[in-house]
């Protein structure tokens, strides 16, 4: 070989050799954080980072699920009390954390995704946050902290099992951190749980009595110190014969089922409830659709051969 062949032999390994050393230090250096399109939609998702360390980011909700809150029935006195934190938060009041709690199917998430639909032209805007992400709470709160629209960062079915680091990371963002939370963001979740935690029986041997008053273990006052930070509570609860049966009523007219049709389901609605072992709001719309699907199907067909 010559020696200009083996200068150019070494001088490739050596470019080789450079090309992996870059992509080593290219993997360890932290990823560009993503520009958010905010003009995309009034809805988004937090998504985590590629690999660990890495910055996450907002992604636009391309088709926002819409929910008018007067949709919504048998749950007045529980959107009241949250539209009207909602409206103190849009209009730059002080305003609270929310905790919705209860049966399932009774409208939890609706209200929030109907107050997004109502006060989005105000600036209201959502994002939505799985459980697993809220560890990057504080990455969220900062990369949202100087925009000028109002922010629910919301958590749906939220509960935790021991030592999850979620759990801590909520705790924290909520209040107990040395930095504040930023003014234009409140964190609203829903949960069947109102701890947001199991509770077993052994935890209630850790009472104390001292003289006549009741001292809860530290187990329990710890599941109970999550649920505490949220400034609102707000409780739902199964629906009765005729609540449910009133909210099959609404549905099926909205789906433009005649009152004398929604009188016939009646029956038919109750089995549905039966089957399923609940009355609830997702209940009575899901009978509603399959109702009403069938019925214009049928006038189809008799349209057909008349």
């Amino acid at each position: 070989m010559s020696r200009t062949a083996k200068k150019s032999a070494d001088l490739e390994k050596v470019l080789a050799r450079a090309e992996k050393m870059l992509e080593r230090v290219e993997a360890l250096l932290p990823e560009a954080p993503r520009a958010t399109d905010w003009k995309a939609s009034t809805a988004f998702r937090w998504r985590r980072g590629a690999r660990p360390g890495a910055p996450g980011w907002l992604q636009p909700v391309r088709h926002v699920h819409r929910i008018r809150l007067g949709d919504l029935r048998g749950i007045g006195s529980q959107i009241e009390r949250i539209e009207q934190n909602t409206r103190q938060f849009v209009a730059g009041r002080p305003a609270n954390n929310v905790l919705l709690t209860g049966a399932r199917g009774t409208g939890k998430s609706s209200i929030v995704k109907g107050l997004l639909d109502k006060y989005a032209e105000r600036g209201l805007r959502l994002i939505e946050i799985e459980k697993t992400d809220l560890v990057d709470l504080p990455q969220l709160v900062d990369q949202v902290a100087a925009r000028p629209e109002r922010f629910i960062v919301f958590c749906d079915d939220l509960t935790f099992e021991a030592a999850e680091s979620g759990y801590v990371a909520l705790k924290v963002v909520l209040d107990g951190s040395i930095s504040a939370t930023s003014e234009n963001v409140l964190i609203y979740a829903t949960s069947n749980r109102r701890h947001l935690m199991p509770e077993y029986m052994a935890e209630n041997l850790e009472t104390r009595y001292v003289g006549d008053e009741i001292h809860p273990g530290e187990t329990v006052e710890e599941k109970i110190s999550l649920s505490e930070r949220f400034g609102l509570w707000v409780s739902f609860y199964p629906f009765d014969q005729d609540e449910y049966l009133d909210i099959v009523h609404s549905w099926l007219a909205h789906f433009g089922c005649s009152a004398r049709e929604a009188d016939e389901a009646r029956a038919e609605a109750l089995q549905w409830a039966l089957q399923r072992g609940s009355r609830s709001g997702r209940v009575a719309w899901q009978f509603a659709r399959d109702w009403a699907g069938k019925l214009r199907a049928e006038s189809g067909r008799t349209a057909k051969k008349g």
